[in-house]
């Protein structure tokens, strides 16, 4: 069990409403936070609302890595919630912009988490969490792309975890579903079909920090009917592309226009 009260903490993608919402929650544990985000002014103003230190860096560069690090310090636990959207089919994707999206939302938290680990090991404590989707857990039409990174950061997780047994360090994937008032789902607009339900930034927080103080392996956050879903869907792939691309068309097609906007 990781204590979390004076402990320092580093979250990455901390200007969106997802990254502002752990935030806070670490905050209200006792943690001593460092925010990271590329966008100075909006990274600024997160971090006023908690207290912390702002780092500024695109993590679409793997090169501002070490001077990052270098300024963050010592740290105890590490939430890796930066990320790219990345919905539409592969083909309306430039090569560049899948390099970008790969190294957002899978290799940096890979490279992160390798420069990170030896202090963490040394010490015999310490967590990392990495925030992966239900979409890591179960691909949706126009989702190639993006499952494939967070089927991949939730694989890296799983195997973290394993390495990790009996070390003292700790680490988590948590799952999220449809988020509301905050993230990537929200800021595309879209609109769910009734009875599909979705989760608070909050909720997510929670799920969180209830990663780090028990070492959970993994945390779903998400409604009981889509986390079913999410499960019957890594059992059956093949049964669930079928339902999927019936019933998850408009959906889908919402999310990538509203997303489009987004890819660098």
């Amino acid at each position: 069990m990781t204590v979390m009260r004076g402990s320092t903490a580093l979250v990455t993608g901390a200007t969106g409403g997802l990254g502002r919402a752990i935030a806070r929650g670490l905050r209200a544990e006792g943690c001593s936070l460092v925010l990271t985000g590329r966008k100075a002014d909006a990274l600024d103003r997160a971090a006023a609302e908690v207290g912390a230190r702002a780092v500024v860096a695109d993590l679409a560069r793997r090169e501002e890595l070490p001077g990052l690090l270098g300024q963050v310090g010592p740290i105890d636990i590490a939430v890796m919630n930066a990320a790219l959207p990345a919905t539409g089919e592969l083909q309306d994707w430039e090569p560049g912009q899948i390099d970008g999206v790969l190294e957002v939302n899978l290799a940096n938290p890979i490279a992160m988490t390798r420069s990170l680990l030896p202090d963490f090991l040394a010490r015999g404590s310490g967590h990392f969490v990495y925030i992966s989707s239900l979409s890591g857990l179960v691909a949706s039409p126009g989702s190639s792309l993006y499952s494939a990174t967070k089927f991949g950061l939730r694989g890296f997780a799983h195997g973290l975890h394993c390495d990790l047994q009996g070390t003292g360090v700790g680490a988590s994937v948590v799952n999220p579903g449809f988020v509301r008032d905050a993230g990537m789902f929200a800021d595309s607009g879209t609109r769910l079909p009734p009875g599909v339900g979705t989760v608070s930034p909050e909720q997510v927080a929670r799920a969180v920090i209830r990663a780090i103080r028990h070492n959970r392996a993994e945390v779903e956050v998400a409604p009981l009917g889509l986390r079913l879903g999410a499960l019957f869907g890594s059992l059956v792939p093949g049964i669930s592309a079928r339902v999927q691309t019936r019933l998850g068309a408009d959906i889908s097609r919402q999310m990538v226009e509203g997303q489009r906007h987004k890819r660098s």
